[in-house]
């Protein structure tokens, strides 16, 4: 049964309206001082029209009353100039919501119903206002609106506002694309884009080299950052999105200026050394840290002879400011480049305090004693001196030189309760690791804080270091019983053996109907503890072959069936699929310098494939 949505904040949205409303015939010198602001008050308006706006993306009963405020909406985008744009802009994102909190669609029959009203706005002297009424007519789906669009194609004097009457039309009405192609010959670049920009939506790849390289001149004139292009409804697709579905047009419109290179390597496989020349150009002159960690990522899929040209443009970068330094210095390390080592010292020994420079100096060590190992001692060293100071993340260098971290496990025991700045979390891994080696200081301090420390997750965390460290599993089984380890099925896999008393717990989670990643959790539990297979080899290929939730858990429940050496046959074909795609399977995890999720998984996959024993 529906309910009356947005009751709760009609009172608020009405506030707001009547604030708005004091920018119209008072402006004007009306006497009118309706809603909360002063008359003629700017600054009240301004404020109500940016919480009206909101609306169009909150989830709530707000959300609801400005839908259901449609009319009042309305009639002040035509009495308030001020605002009209930014009205008919909240009219357009209102009619274009799929969703809403009250699973209705309250708006768009509602907008459309007063879109008559509104369509005079095509013609009003300010062209943002144009501008503005061309989203609205397309989120309507008001087809026969398209003669008046024509019409103002034809007289509109703002190329950008011209630009964007094209793809309104052309996403009313799209035909057969005849009209759209002596556009493409147009003087103004915005309308020779956006022809071009929907012939690429309604062409299939592999897109025509002449339509895109329309495109890439269009774009070198007005370049803009392809990602904050607008959002129109329906079947538009920005420009960046629409190339990236052909790879080779992606990489052909790179070559010409558009941004793109990165961009390529992100959705498509094994592309690295084709984009390599076109990334370098795009590296920011102003601002390149974001860009470096994408560079250092690409480089890592390079064959060693390719990253030559990589230190020759990066090397230049040692001279700037500390964010872009230790960003270079990943990428040089990356890249093999023997100096990465002494700047990597240089910046451990001067790290700074707080995020992110700190992150970024260790992140930049890290990298150098990965590609370096035994050469990069030095940088070890440095971080062995510095303990407990700039980023705790440092710590986990020493993972990598356990002699040095023996060394230092007097300095290393004090950061175990060290909660803030997450030194704890470091600190406690780092013991866990040397194992035996750790001693019995690092024993105690670790004992201490499973059993009496003041952070339950890190208390935890010890205790499992603690029985790496001594062999004893009596505190990890105590904290994962006061937790409820079924909250932690990977630490009780960890146990191995151990984690016997455990096994009920994760048993339970071995059952069908239970969550996919849940079930691979406890399978992963059950193997480890009992060797068992006849029960976990399924609900791990389950996960391994399905791409829905958590990559990690995906990734882990491909390694756990790796060590197995079992693979059901019907995940055969999925997971086939995984490794041969050209497309990434995994994306969109943000930048990062270490290889990427996606050939990480790949490798895994190709591995359990080459080696898995067929069962079933």
């Amino acid at each position: 049964m529906e309910t009356d949505g947005g009751a709760e904040g009609a009172p608020e949205v009405a506030a707001l309206l009547a604030t708005l409303g004091t920018g119209g015939r008072q402006d004007t010198g009306s006497e009118d001082t309706g809603g909360t602001g002063a008359p003629g008050d700017p600054a009240a308006r301004e404020a109500a029209l940016h919480t009206l706006l909101s609306a169009a993306w909150r989830d709530d009963d707000f959300a609801v009353a400005t839908a259901h405020a449609v009319p009042q909406l309305a009639r002040l985008a035509k009495e308030v100039p001020a605002h009209r744009a930014d009205l008919l802009r909240l009219l357009g994102d209102l009619a274009d919501r799929p969703d809403w909190p009250d699973a209705r669609r309250p708006a768009r029959d509602a907008v459309a119903a007063e879109l008559p009203g509104l369509l005079p706005s095509a013609h009003d002297p300010d062209a943002a206002v144009r501008d503005a009424v061309l989203p609205l007519v397309v989120a309507c789906g008001r087809t026969d609106a398209a003669p008046l669009l024509r019409a103002r194609l034809a007289a509109e004097p703002d190329p950008a506002v011209r630009g964007h009457l094209v793809t309104a039309l052309a996403l009313l009405d799209p035909g057969d694309g005849a009209w759209r192609h002596p556009l493409l010959a147009d003087p103004a670049p915005e309308v020779r884009l956006a022809a071009a920009e929907d012939l690429l939506r309604t062409t299939g790849p592999p897109f025509p080299d002449d339509l895109v390289d329309v495109c890439a001149r269009a774009y070198g004139e007005i370049p803009y950052e392809l990602d904050e292009a607008p959002q129109w409804p329906g079947r538009h697709e920005r420009l960046g999105d629409r190339l990236l579905a052909d790879p080779g047009a992606a990489l052909r419109a790179a070559a010409a200026g558009v941004p793109l290179a990165f961009e390529v390597t992100e959705h498509w496989r094994d592309r690295e050394a084709d984009a390599l020349p076109w990334a370098l150009r795009e590296l920011d002159a102003e601002d390149p840290p974001w860009q470096l960690l994408r560079l250092a990522r690409l480089c890592r899929a390079l064959p060693p002879g390719l990253h030559a040209p990589v230190r020759d443009r990066v090397r230049p970068l040692l001279a700037r400011d500390v964010p872009v330094r230790t960003e270079a210095v990943t990428v040089l390390a990356v890249a093999g480049a023997p100096e990465s080592v002494e700047e990597a010292v240089r910046l451990v020994e001067g790290a700074p305090g707080p995020p992110p420079g700190a992150y970024r100096v260790a992140r930049a060590a890290a990298a150098v004693t990965e590609a370096f190992g035994p050469a990069a001692l030095p940088v070890a060293r440095a971080v062995a001196r510095r303990i407990g100071h700039g980023h705790p993340d440092l710590l986990r260098v020493l993972e990598r030189y356990p002699d040095v971290a023996v060394a230092a496990v007097d300095d290393v025991v004090p950061l175990v309760s060290r909660y803030e700045g997450g030194h704890a979390w470091t600190a406690v891994a780092l013991l866990g690791a040397l194992g035996p080696a750790a001693g019995d200081r690092a024993a105690r301090a670790l004992l201490a804080e499973a059993t009496g420390g003041g952070h339950s997750t890190v208390a935890l965390y010890a205790a499992m270091a603690h029985h790496r460290v001594t062999g004893d599993p009596g505190p990890a089984l105590d904290r994962l019983r006061a937790e409820g380890p079924g909250t932690w099925l990977d630490f009780v896999g960890d146990l191995g053996p151990a984690g016997a008393p455990l096994l009920p717990w994760a048993e339970e989670r071995l059952a069908p109907g239970t969550p996919t990643e849940v079930r691979a959790a406890a399978a992963r539990a059950v193997w480890r503890v009992t060797g068992r297979t006849e029960d976990t080899v399924e609900p791990l290929a389950r996960r391994a072959a399905a791409g829905e939730g958590h990559h990690r858990s995906r990734l882990d429940a491909v390694r756990e069936l790796t060590r197995m050496g079992l693979l059901p046959r019907w995940a055969t074909a999925p997971l086939r699929e995984v490794a041969d795609a050209d497309r990434r399977v995994v994306s969109g995890l943000g930048p990062d310098d270490g290889p990427h999720p996606d050939d990480v998984l790949r490798d895994a996959v190709r591995t359990l494939l080459a080696t898995a024993e067929p069962v079933g």
